[in-house]
């Protein structure tokens, strides 16, 4: 046994418990009730482009609402989601590195949200706390008998305490002055208790940064970069998103049922809210943006030509920007939350081609993601990928001031941090800004263990040197069964309490969180 893999690792005995928690299992099959729909039958859609409703100086403002929309994601039926603008997901959003970005979000739907920045570099107070709540503005009787008000009477759960709730009526203004670098970021709320099912119903959508650095780059650009938003959904008879949570409203007891306490795992694939859709791509390069956007669902992507054989992947940048230098990939693994940036060539593919983006960790229908067809050639393609990208600090291990350990695990009916579950009031570490401290994950499952505000780099897994896949600037690493992730990470940008936790978004709600201050 490599040192520090496993020690103080308590694994459970008996083969049939360890091989439930050792293999790459992450959840349990929701089924649908629907006929599932023909794969590669829908074109994939692109979500719109956010556009600033203003713009004074060096801010730009936009509005958005979030609201039930009616939308047709199975052929022939249709879904109610809860959307940013109505939509799933939700418009794209376009900044540029050092312009402040304001985002004043109204709030339609009859539950209260908490927008999160994932990936942003974002003051406390517009980080997305689960207890810093938007409400509707317009609370009616029946909402109001649900036990959520406009105050905070009713708003507290076993991990928060009424007092703990900071509640916003009808709006509120989030404040991005992004000063970090051009990343693939993406936006979801953060709800207390709720975020996993307020997720599923459609709250989710891109945000893509853009610098200078970037701008220099050759990279394929306009309709050649795409921004691809995997996650899979189940449904009901009629449409409607299927989930086993204990409220159906999202305003009762939170939770999932006992069987899918480990993580709901949807039976349809989608991508950018269509079904195992299908894009019509030029014999070029393509920048494919890949978020996992999944409650629970890991994948190993792969791309396989039809007749036979692979495309690589260039991988280019991770959760929190490029890369020093590219590097060639045949496999990329995604746990949830996780981004890799990335350019596929299809240069060389004749029109016609057929090339299926699969996931190998998947049997049946859900092993396939989507598909690309070449439709045509091109003259020329002036975009390649340079040997050097990115102006890139390693961290080194000397830098870290101190070493700190967090163990996810599972105990009685809540997934927990060093054996506690989320309190609002308790705080696991208190860094100082504008230092580098080594933080050990260790896990009893698969974890993908996501920080707020601050970017990290892996140092090591099981002791080992990392993955190549685990390059770059991260804010979420998969840690899985008994393995040890030690990571450096940089506490920079704003004092404050942010988190730490599970992005399972059902280990999420059952508690699989815990609060750090930066000082």
């Amino acid at each position: 046994m490599t040192a520090g893999a496993t020690a103080g690792l308590a694994i459970p005995a008996g083969a049939a418990a360890y091989a439930k928690w050792s293999g790459e299992r992450t959840g349990t099959v929701l089924a649908s009730r629907i006929r599932p729909p023909r794969q590669f039958a829908v074109p994939l859609p692109v979500p719109p482009r956010a556009r600033p409703s203003r713009t004074t100086g060096g801010t730009d403002f936009y509005d958005i609402t979030q609201r039930e929309g009616s939308v047709e994601i199975i052929p022939g039926l249709k879904t109610t989601v809860w959307g940013y603008d109505g939509i799933f997901p939700g418009p794209t959003f376009t900044v540029r590195s050092g312009r402040r970005t304001e985002i004043r979000v109204l709030n339609k739907l009859s539950v209260p949200t908490s927008l999160h920045l994932h990936g942003g570099v974002t003051p406390p107070h517009s980080d997305g706390y689960p207890t810093d709540v938007l409400v509707p503005a317009q609370c009616g009787a029946e909402f109001k008998a649900r036990g959520v008000t406009h105050g905070k009477e009713g708003m507290g759960s076993m991990h928060a305490p009424a007092s703990d709730w900071t509640v916003w009526e009808g709006y509120k203004t989030y404040t991005y002055p992004m000063d970090q670098r051009a990343a693939t970021l993406w936006y979801h709320d953060h709800r207390m208790d709720f975020s996993a099912p307020q997720v599923w119903r459609g709250l989710a959508g891109m945000f893509l940064v853009h610098d200078q650095e970037e701008d220099a780059l050759p990279f394929p650009g306009g309709e050649r970069d795409i921004p691809l938003l995997i996650c899979d959904r189940s449904f009901e008879e009629d449409g409607s998103f299927r989930y086993p949570g204990h409220s159906p409203t999202c305003t009762g007891t939170p939770g999932v049922q006992d069987a899918y306490m480990d993580g709901v795992l949807g039976d349809v694939q989608l991508v950018n809210g269509a079904p195992w859709p299908e894009a019509e791509v030029s014999a070029t390069r393509h920048r494919l943006r890949l978020l996992n956007a999944s409650n629970a669902r890991r994948y190993h992507l792969v791309l396989k030509r039809e007749g036979g054989g692979t495309l690589p992947f260039t991988h280019i940048g991770s959760d929190g920007g490029l890369l020093a230098s590219p590097q060639c990939l045949d496999r990329i693994p995604m746990a949830p939350a996780e981004r890799f940036d990335v350019v596929v060539d299809f240069t060389d593919c004749p029109v016609g081609t057929e090339v299926t983006l699969v996931n190998t960790l998947a049997d049946g229908r859900m092993r396939q993601v989507m598909r690309f067809r070449v439709a045509r050639k091109e003259r020329k393609d002036a975009s390649h990928v340079p040997a050097h990208l990115s102006r890139y600090t390693a961290l080194r291990p000397a830098s870290a001031v101190v070493t700190r350990h967090f163990d996810f695990r599972r105990s009685d009916d809540a997934w927990t941090i060093n054996g506690r579950p989320f309190s609002t009031s308790e705080i696991l570490a208190r860094p100082r800004l504008n230092t580098v401290e080594r933080w050990r994950f260790t896990s009893d499952f698969h974890h993908p263990v996501h920080l707020h505000l601050a970017h990290f780099q892996v140092l090591s897994r099981g002791g080992r040197v990392p993955e190549p896949t685990d390059a770059g600037w991260k804010d979420t690493v998969d840690v899985r069964p008994y393995e040890v992730v030690d990571a450096l990470v940089r506490f920079r940008g704003y004092r404050g309490r942010y988190l730490l936790h599970c992005h399972n978004l059902e280990h999420e709600d059952m508690a699989m969180m815990a609060n750090y201050e930066v000082v």
